[in-house]
């Protein structure tokens, strides 16, 4: 099924490239040639940026072509890790590390375990994250972006790989973090209204909103623990420690988060972030609860997207929404490609090979890793290829469970209990990809959940035992480190940003209360 793009659509999609480009190459000369410009933008973040850069980065070619895969194939259930999100690891970025991160002036997420524990603890968690980036993020992205492509046009996948790689790397790498959230910022805006378009197209094809609320008797977000994707167990542990780990310690997200103006803004920022990843996956799960009336068979579920636009987009719109997929990709991509340098750069190149390393070395340096970032990432798409009789989606939220459950451990106990050590948390984290590959070996039908829940279970238990027979750091070294109610307060100078409407708690509320509205009803 190739689409052949009119002139039309070919001039919407050109110009949006053009135009992503163009912006990120002049957010790129805004930079000045310091490390903390170009890794945190300068601290100069306001909290629309925050939040819209967060879902911006979050949401890509594994939620537009992924999860709507998922949701085709198995229904509203899909939905439950973005929503969980908001209740579970959005809440813990919020009220529980945010503080620690901003007031500590982090440049990286890996400072937190070296400051609680130690350097290793620092590298061990830069290990296990690069690896998620690239197996996981990088590569999965660009596939599934090259999946539609192929799809639509009948591009080459590797081609289509190669071509979206080289233009996000051009402003990625040119011009840090403040590029990629300026050009993450367009994204979100052109991935939105593809979303509307397309959910609009397809909900007015199947019948309007009634062919929405026809399937409503069918929104279980609770399923049976004998499910074999989702089943119910997941909320005892594996969907807690994914969520803990990628909305509240992951580098991807959290850098925008240290790029904040001050704690205020950071905190709305958050929240809201937490808005938009409310809306943004109703836009990608309903059109693919009424795409079975009109698709009822398709031979790979993750082909729908490509399905959708081909078949019910006139001349122009599909150029738009093509233009709002490659979008989600790049504002991806960029993001963990950023990470990736930060990581790379300031947790393994400067403790390790230049401690004395001036700003303009850091940035070259930076800039140098992420081009073989890039390489490594387009390699590793490969391997997806052959990954694809169930939703992608799922494959991603496995490999998840390979690597973030002694990362979820180390940063939990780490602020939340002051006997945890170094030799405990060590544990944990190197416990972590043994364990998985033993329970899989041992029990190949386990639900991934499932799986992820007992190794990190494990892993909190092993941490503990450790950790009580090992001595602790002294509790003068722990100040500012360890959470108590005092750390959800604002700092004194910040607390006039804080009354009536402008109260991040206030707001919170209210979308925190849809969610639980949600799942109360469709438990």
């Amino acid at each position: 099924m190739n689409l052949q793009l009119t002139a039309l659509d070919a001039a919407i999609f050109g110009v949006y490239i053009l135009g992503v480009i163009a912006l990120g190459v002049y957010a790129s000369r805004q930079n000045k040639k310091t490390r903390r410009d170009y890794f945190l933008a300068g601290d100069k973040m306001s909290w629309w940026m925050i939040g819209g850069s967060i879902i911006a980065a979050n949401i890509s070619s594994h939620h537009l072509v992924g999860a709507m895969g998922a949701a085709y194939n198995r229904g509203f259930v899909a939905i439950a890790m973005e929503w969980g999100a908001i209740l579970l690891g959005f809440n813990a970025l919020l009220w529980i590390f945010l503080p620690f991160y901003i007031r500590n002036g982090f440049y990286t997420v890996p400072e937190f375990l070296e400051r609680r524990f130690s350097g290793a603890a620092r590298t061990t968690y830069a290990g296990l994250i690069l690896l998620t980036y690239i197996f996981v993020e990088i590569s999965a992205v660009l596939y599934l972006g090259a999946v539609s492509l192929n799809t639509l046009f009948g591009f080459d996948i590797m081609v289509c790989v190669l071509i979206l790689s080289v233009l996000t790397g051009i402003y990625t790498i040119l011009g840090g973090l403040r590029a990629v959230i300026w050009t993450e910022m367009l994204q979100l805006g052109v991935l939105v209204l593809g979303g509307i378009i397309l959910t609009f197209a397809t909900v007015s094809k199947a019948g309007g909103i009634s062919a929405v609320l026809e399937t409503s008797k069918d929104w279980d977000l609770i399923l049976p623990a004998t499910d074999p994707d989702f089943p119910w167990t997941m909320y005892l542990g594996g969907l807690v420690c994914i969520s803990v780990f990628y909305c509240a310690t992951n580098q991807f997200l959290v850098q925008r988060v240290l790029a904040a103006k001050n704690e205020w803004h950071a905190r709305m920022g958050v929240v809201f972030g937490d808005y938009l990843k409310f809306f943004v996956p109703l836009i990608i799960t309903v059109p693919a609860l009424v795409a079975p009336k009109l698709f009822p068979d398709l031979e790979k579920p993750d082909q729908l997207f490509s399905v959708l636009v081909a078949n019910l987009l006139p001349s122009g719109l599909v150029g738009l929404v093509m233009a709002g997929l490659i979008a989600a990709v790049m504002s991806h991509l960029s993001g963990a490609i950023n990470s990736c340098t930060s990581i790379l750069t300031n947790d393994i190149y400067l403790p390790y090979f230049k401690k004395d390393a001036t700003d303009e070395q850091a940035v070259r340096f930076g800039k140098l890793s992420g081009a073989v970032v890039i390489i490594v990432g387009v390699a590793c798409s490969a391997l997806f290829i052959s990954h694809s009789e169930k939703p992608v989606f799922l494959y991603l939220m496995n490999a998840y469970g390979w690597f973030t459950p002694g990362i979820a451990t180390m940063f939990l106990l780490g602020i939340l209990w002051k006997r945890s050590t170094n030799a405990g948390a060590l544990a944990a984290g190197v416990l972590t990809i043994p364990l998985s590959i033993i329970l899989d070996q041992a029990l190949p039908g386990m639900p991934f959940f499932n799986r992820t829940g007992i190794v990190f279970w494990t892993c909190m238990i092993v941490c503990v035992v450790v950790s009580l027979m090992t001595k602790p750091k002294p509790e003068a070294e722990l100040a500012g480190l360890i959470w108590n109610k005092e750390s959800m307060k604002l700092p004194e100078d910040q607390r006039a940003l804080n009354r009536g409407l402008r109260n991040p708690a206030f707001w919170w509320a209210i979308i925190t209360a849809a969610v639980l509205f949600f799942y109360i009803r469709f438990a």
